[in-house]
């Protein structure tokens, strides 16, 4: 299990490492689900509000020309 630290900010705010955000696919925007158990304060990363087209978003954007692209991958 990964473990990292983060202050609790002025407004109750915290941040979420980037090496468990990359980790979990969490982007601006994502829904997270706050729990206690026993003394222990839980996040979860919500199932509800995510497309399974989010974790797409954005990997092309790198490439000039996306139809040339398309054709390179499918091999024409």
């Amino acid at each position: 299990m990964a473990t990292a630290t983060s202050r609790v900010g002025e407004r109750g705010q915290i941040t979420i490492p980037k090496a468990l955000r990359e980790r979990l696919g969490l982007r601006k925007g994502a829904v997270v689900e706050f729990s206690q158990e026993g003394n222990d304060l839980c996040v979860r990363k919500s199932e509800e509000a995510e497309s399974p087209f989010h974790k797409y978003m954005g990997i092309l954007n790198d490439i000039d020309d996306v139809d040339a692209y398309i054709e390179e991958i499918r091999g024409r």
